[in-house]
């Protein structure tokens, strides 16, 4: 039941039967623009001969990945320590507090936090050099 019909106003300067609506009008529109814009690249042709660049990777036997750049130069990824960094600091603190065992223990645990982190990124980094 017209809720505008029981309590004796005209409803029909307040129908909406007919009029469009212009916000419902506007989403729908914008909508539709953003299901079309993701489209369009993959709707555009590609002219002429554009190579790009993959590189291959290979990984020696001691866990390093390298490639050959495009400039014909051979360019190697490893480790940048971080892991070890983190878990030779936790080490190193819990070592450290153990060690310092007079007063308050925090100039131990600091210095052994230091200590290991530099310690455990050293050894995860390993002796490999990329030239």
């Amino acid at each position: 039941m017209d809720p505008l019909a029981t309590s004796g106003v005209d409803s029909s300067k307040y129908s909406t039967e007919g009029k469009e609506d212009p916000v419902k009008k506007l989403v729908l529109a914008i909508a539709a623009t953003g299901l079309m814009v993701p489209a369009t690249p993959a709707l555009a042709k590609h002219h002429g001969r554009h190579h790009t660049y993959q590189p291959r990777y290979q990984t020696a036997s001691n866990g390093v990945r390298y490639w050959q750049g495009q400039d014909g130069r051979y360019y190697c990824k490893r480790s940048n320590g971080t892991t070890g960094l983190i878990i030779g600091a936790a080490a190193g603190a819990l070592a450290g507090r153990a060690i310092d065992t007079r007063g308050e223990r925090a100039t131990g645990t600091i210095l052994g936090a230091a200590a290991g982190a530099l310690l455990g990124r050293q050894v995860q980094r390993g002796s490999v050099r990329c030239r």
